[in-house]
């Protein structure tokens, strides 16, 4: 029978079937952070079960992490040290690997395991966090799962897993000049509404997919979930046989064995989809969120919707509660619209890619002095790439921090915070209301984005930039 790539990965990992909707599925790799694991270490405890193979689990230290500029890094917040030292020692009681404060290759979750070659296509990937979709750039079948699922998968390396419907979003065309792989996404997300992929796993095909880097990939699936996936996949290609087969060392004498099962990790042709997008590139523009959702963004050169409009009276009300707590008015033009704060960084927008397009747009301009600009490396590896090819000079010289890497402004859950009421254009994947900050306000649009903002002191069109640039 015709199989989609989400159905192969679910039949090669099923361990029992126990219902026509659940499966018990094998995890290949379970990634751990500071905040969704210390309840799972003490279940274990209070059960006296221990962790049934730690060498498939790895923890990172790295929504909590002050990003400082400081080569030693000293968490000061209390609450946040408990989390992080409770984390060592449950990692060390079990034999767990783990990428703490000072480890010179700690990151971001979601960054460090790709560039880590931990990520293979074929795999399943867990991790307590709703952005493991982003390991599906590799054809790996990556998601997000709760406290209690963590504590099971540590104690069985398993999950209870219910069977998802399966969608395919197709992108043909070639994308612009000025626009990204994160337009694009905005771009579906927007047409697709926030729950217009619940209960599916998303299978991104076309020529414009194809085109697409592997860290631009990885940007689709990172944000599929902000359309309510519950995860996505881009079946694996020779772009990403590349990546991968440079940076999974550990697997070179099993390398030619593996290319040639990695490359049979595709849907069957006459697989049955139940349900189907269709985009197209070229119609995206750079777009940027102006409420309070993902699926809130217009392209640069559009207005603020009237809520009026909406479909729905559901729709409606949430437009007016997003353009009260943003403060715009329909109709608003957001181009011009002063910022206080720039954000680049997160496991959406934080790899070596991302900081060339910043640099390419901060060369030669100044970010503007009523703007406070940060720049926040995915990890180690790419903090030391960047510095090592002139980015964070540039990048200094031009009035940004340069900061250690970390989860940083994504989520306030360090002290890089917005104050109430400071508007911030960011490349993280939420504009929740506070996600940032108690009160602040988040646009969300790509890294070159971002930079324009922050030179021009207002959200801008970054092609005009590029277009200046190229006279």
């Amino acid at each position: 029978m015709s199989r989609t790539l989400y159905q192969k990965l679910v039949d090669s990992h099923c361990v029992l079937r126990l219902d026509e909707e659940h499966v018990l599925l094998y995890a290949d790799l379970h990634i751990m952070n500071e905040y969704t694991s210390p309840q799972a270490f003490a279940g274990l405890r209070e059960r006296g079960a221990p962790v049934r193979r730690p060498w498939q689990n790895v923890a990172v230290v790295d929504h909590i992490i002050p990003t400082h500029p400081l080569k030693q890094r000293v968490i000061l917040d209390e609450a946040s040290a408990l989390q992080a030292s409770n984390l060592a020692r449950n990692c060390e009681l079990h034999g767990i690997a783990l990428f703490d404060t000072n480890d010179p290759l700690q990151g971001i979750e979601h960054v460090i395991a790709p560039e880590l070659g931990m990520i293979r296509p074929g795999m399943v990937v867990l991790c307590g966090d709703s952005h493991t979709t982003t390991h599906g750039a590799f054809g790996a079948l990556g998601f997000g799962i709760g406290t209690s699922e963590v504590e099971h998968v540590l104690a069985t390396q398993t999950l209870v897993h219910r069977v998802a419907k399966n969608m395919r979003i197709r992108v043909d065309g070639r994308l612009s000049v000025g626009c990204t792989a994160k337009d694009q996404v905005l771009h579906i997300i927007a047409s697709i509404g926030a729950q217009g992929a619940r209960g599916y796993v998303v299978e991104f095909t076309g020529e414009a997919v194809a085109a697409l880097s592997v860290e631009a990939r990885m940007t689709i699936c990172n944000m599929a979930v902000e359309a309510g996936a519950r995860s996505a996949l881009i079946a694996p290609d020779d772009k990403t046989l590349d990546y991968v087969s440079t940076r999974a060392v550990d697997l070179k004498r099993h390398l030619p064995r593996a290319v040639e099962l990695w490359r049979d990790l595709c849907s069957d042709p006459d697989a049955r989809f139940d349900a189907e997008h269709h985009f197209d590139a070229s119609e995206v523009s750079p777009r940027v969120t102006w409420g309070t959702s993902p699926d809130q963004s217009i392209r640069i050169d559009e207005r603020v919707p009237d809520p009026a409009a909406a479909v729905t009276p559901q729709q409606r009300d949430a437009a007016i509660r997003a353009l009260r707590y943003i403060g715009l008015e329909p109709g608003a033009s957001l181009q011009g619209l002063a910022i206080d704060r720039v954000f680049i960084g997160s496991c959406t927008n934080a790899r070596i890619e991302d900081l060339r397009e910043v640099a390419k747009v901060a060369r030669g301009r100044k970010v503007d002095p009523r703007v406070r600009a940060m720049v926040v490396p995915g990890s180690g590896a790419v903090r030391d790439q960047a510095e090592a090819e002139g980015i964070a000079a540039e990048l200094i010289a031009a009035g940004f921090e340069w900061r250690q890497p970390g989860c940083s402004m994504c989520l306030a859950m360090n002290d890089d915070v917005l104050r109430p009421g400071e508007r911030c254009a960011s490349t993280t994947n939420r504009n929740f209301e506070g996600r940032q900050g108690r009160a602040g306000r988040t646009h969300l649009m790509s890294p070159a984005m971002a930079a324009a903002a922050a030179v021009a002191g207002c959200i801008t069109d970054v092609r005009r930039l590029e277009r200046a640039d190229e006279r």
